[in-house]
């Protein structure tokens, strides 16, 4: 019985010490990872909005892009979550921001869209509305 309890605490350290010399830390001699330049935090806006319905109802799955007011293309691409909401990290400073509901609309309609006006490192709270014939199918 006293032989086959030494068997198995010797497997359990023998275990723990092979975890202890293959893990990443023992590899490095650093129990914390090395910062990059990249890890340092960078100051930065908040545009979050929600996307209402015809009858005053957050609508979830709209896909919403977003663009600096002077760029052509959008730089972000999301989509309103089951409540409807949306959030987007912009850099601070100041800059016009152009929100677009990607939604299907008749010949000749304009995509609902609002502009935002970023001034530093502040948090903006803004709405879509859309009319039943933008709503997603």
């Amino acid at each position: 019985m006293r032989s086959e309890l030494r068997v198995r605490a010797g497997c359990a350290s023998g275990l723990l010490l092979l975890w202890l010399f293959a893990s990443p830390l023992a590899l490095t001699g650093n129990a914390f990872p090395p910062q990059s330049s990249h890890s340092a935090k960078q100051p930065y806006a908040l545009i979050y909005g929600t996307v209402w319905g015809p009858d005053d109802h957050p609508v979830a799955g709209v896909p919403i892009k977003m663009r600096r007011s002077g760029d052509k293309k959008p730089k972000w691409e999301l989509v309103s979550n089951s409540t409807g909401e949306f959030a987007q990290r912009v850099p601070a400073g100041t800059d016009d921001y152009i929100i677009v509901a990607d939604v299907k609309v008749a010949k000749g309609q304009t995509k609902p869209e609002i502009t935002v006006h970023i001034d530093d490192d502040e948090r903006k709270d803004v709405s879509l509305h859309l009319t039943q014939q933008q709503l997603p199918k």
